[in-house]
């Protein structure tokens, strides 16, 4: 089956019912797609498909012909880091780090439909499991990616 994945079109030879996360990571060597639970309840393994975070654990990769896959190798480059991903850094966000690759997909794809989110839009877009707790850094990391102002009880750190 052909995949596009991160702007190139790839053959690989799969089960259909074959999870895009297992084609990715066992068939395609890209493991930045992390396995977590393998029931779409943590998040790990998020990427995009068509600009919408999807959980590639559960998802076949036959039925993804034709749509654009986005992994965590193609957010951003060592030298053009993805806003989200400074924003990471500069809010200090991973502890582990396991669940990162999966948080920033959610994060990019919450961005790419809300540019401007609110509280209440990232609790709604936000639901991948972070064991560390950095959810409060999670926040403050997506306002700042977005160019929100961060004012009242959380403050830009320095």
């Amino acid at each position: 089956m052909e995949l596009q994945i991160n702007g190139k079109a790839v053959q690989v030879d799969a089960d259909p019912a074959m999870p895009l996360l297992w084609v990715l990571r066992d068939l395609l060597n890209m493991t930045g797609t992390k396995f977590g639970c393998g029931v779409a309840a943590c998040g790990a393994c998020t990427v995009r498909v068509d600009g919408e975070a999807v959980r590639s654990c559960v998802t076949p990769a036959s039925t993804l012909a034709g749509k654009r896959i986005q992994t965590i190798e193609a957010l951003g480059a060592p030298d053009k880091l993805h806003a989200l991903q400074q924003a990471w850094i500069d809010e200090q966000v991973p502890q582990c780090g396991y669940c990162q690759s999966g948080m920033l997909m959610a994060a990019a794809g919450l961005l790419e439909k809300t540019p401007k989110p609110t509280d209440a839009d990232i609790d709604a877009a936000m639901t991948n499991i972070c064991r560390c707790g950095t959810y409060q850094r999670i926040r403050v990391a997506i306002k700042r990616a977005a160019g929100i102002t961060l004012t009242g009880a959380v403050k830009k750190r320095a």
